[in-house]
C-alpha cells in the first residue's frame, strides 16, 4: 500500500498466512474480529489444503456484539467443521481478547506463527479494509512458535472461551434491511416516530404464525401445502403443470391467518385499509383480503411484506434471495423452520394502536404495529 510498499524479504500478510496453511496439517487462530468474507475464505483454505484440525477463537464480540450475518456464518461453519470432525469456532467470554495470532502445526508440533495487528479480515480484502495498513511478523523459531502456541492453548481453554454453538446469549448487531428502501408506497420513519406509535399500543394484539417446512419437508407440497400460501408462495406449483413451478418473484409473500385468529373480535375487516408500522421503522398501507379476511397483505403489492420479512432473514445471512425460483430446484431459497429458529422468531405480532394517520386521499386510517422480533433481542 503506497507509500509503504513491499520491500525485499517481505510479503503481504494474507500471502504469508496462506503459504503457512499450505505447509500445515493443523491451524489454530486467535483474533479479535472476523468478517463474513474472511470466514468463508478460511473455510475454503482449510478444505483446499485438507487441514486435519482447525480452531478459530474470536475475542471481542461477546462484549461488543457480533454482526448477525457474520454470526450466522460462523455458526454454520462451526457446525460444518464439527460434522467433518476437524475443528470448531470458539468465542472468548471472560475478557476482551484483542490479540492476533496464527499458529501453524505439522505432525502436532508448531512449525511457525504469524503475530501482529491483522484480524482475520486480512484474508479477504473488502472496501472497508482495503486501505487499512496492517503489520505482522512471521516466526519459525521453535521456542517463539511454542510460546505463542501455548498462549493460544490458554485462550482455547474453557475458562476463557466456549464453542459458539453453546453461546446462548450472544449480543447481535442487526444488519440493516434495505429491501424496502426507495419504494414509493413505503415510508421510512425516524426512530422517534416508531417509539411514539409503540407508546400507543392497545391491548388488542394477535399472533400470526409463519407457516414453513423443516428443511427436510420442503418438497412435501401435496401433503402440507407449504408452497400454496404464506411465506413460500413463490414456489407454488402451476396447477396446469404441477411438475413445473410458476415464475414468481422470490419476495412474493402472503400472510395466511388461521381461523382461530381472524375470527377473534377486533381483527381487521375485509378490504378496510389501515396502516402498518413495522418494528424497524417502515410504514405502508395494508388490508385483509380473501374469504373470511384470512389473508393480510400490503395494498397494491404482494411483495412489500416479503421485502420486509424475507429481507430481514436475508440480511441476517440465513438465506440468499433467489432470482429465478424455477431454477432453484433444490429450494435452497425456501424459508424453513431451521432459518426461523436461527433468527429467533417464528411468528408476527400484530397490535393495534390508538393512533390514526392520513392516507394520500386524506382518509384517517387506523395504525397497527407488526413486529418480527428475535427472542435473542429480547434477552
Amino acid at each position: 500500500m503506497l507509500p509503504l510498499g513491499i520491500q525485499d524479504n517481505q510479503e503481504t500478510i494474507d500471502e504469508s498466512i496462506k503459504q503457512q496453511i499450505a505447509k500445515s496439517d493443523r491451524v489454530d487462530i486467535a483474533v479479535g474480529y472476523v468478517s463474513l468474507a474472511s470466514l468463508e475464505e478460511l473455510d475454503r483454505l482449510i478444505c483446499e489444503n485438507k487441514i486435519k484440525q482447525i480452531v478459530l477463537v474470536i475475542g471481542m464480540y461477546y462484549i461488543e456484539g457480533m454482526p448477525e450475518k457474520t454470526y450466522h456464518t460462523a455458526v454454520r461453519l462451526n457446525k460444518k467443521w464439527q460434522d467433518m470432525g476437524i475443528g470448531e469456532i470458539r468465542i472468548v467470554r471472560s475478557l476482551k481478547y484483542h490479540g492476533k495470532v496464527y499458529c501453524f502445526y505439522k505432525n502436532n508440533a508448531p512449525i511457525s506463527a504469524v503475530i501482529g495487528s491483522a484480524n482475520l479480515g486480512v484474508l479477504k480484502l473488502e472496501a472497508n479494509n482495503r486501505r487499512q495498513y496492517e503489520l505482522c511478523s512471521l516466526t519459525e523459531d521453535i521456542s517463539e512458535t511454542q510460546e505463542l502456541a501455548d498462549i493460544v492453548e490458554r485462550i482455547k481453554a474453557p475458562i476463557c472461551s466456549i464453542n459458539i454453538a453453546d453461546v446462548d446469549d450472544m449480543p447481535l448487531i442487526r444488519e440493516q434491511n434495505v429491501s424496502l428502501t426507495g419504494i414509493d408506497t413505503v415510508e421510512e420513519l425516524p426512530k422517534n416516530d416508531i417509539e411514539l406509535y409503540s407508546k400507543h399500543k392497545t391491548n388488542l394484539t394477535f399472533t400470526l404464525p409463519l407457516k414453513v417446512p423443516a428443511f427436510s419437508e420442503r418438497f412435501m407440497d401435496d401433503k402440507k401445502h407449504y408452497t400454496q400460501s404464506n411465506i413460500n408462495v413463490c414456489y407454488s406449483l402451476d396447477t396446469r403443470n404441477p411438475k413445473r413451478p410458476k415464475s414468481r418473484n422470490w419476495y412474493e409473500f402472503q400472510i395466511t391467518v388461521p381461523s382461530s385468529v381472524y375470527t377473534l373480535p377486533g381483527y381487521p375487516k375485509r378490504n378496510e385499509p389501515f396502516f402498518i408500522v413495522t418494528d424497524d421503522g417502515f410504514m405502508f398501507k395494508a388490508h385483509t383480503t380473501s374469504d373470511n379476511n384470512k389473508q393480510l397483505n400490503a395494498v397494491g403489492s404482494e411483495h412489500i411484506l416479503g421485502y420486509w420479512l424475507k429481507g430481514r432473514i436475508a440480511a441476517a445471512g440465513l438465506v440468499t434471495p433467489v432470482h429465478d425460483t424455477q431454477k432453484d430446484t433444490d429450494r435452497i431459497g425456501m424459508i424453513t423452520k431451521e432459518m426461523l429458529e436461527a433468527y429467533g422468531c417464528d411468528s408476527l405480532t400484530f397490535t393495534k394502536t390508538n393512533k390514526k394517520a392520513a392516507d394520500e386521499d386524506g382518509n384517517e386510517l387506523d395504525v397497527w404495529i407488526v413486529e418480527f422480533i428475535s427472542s435473542k433481542d429480547e434477552e
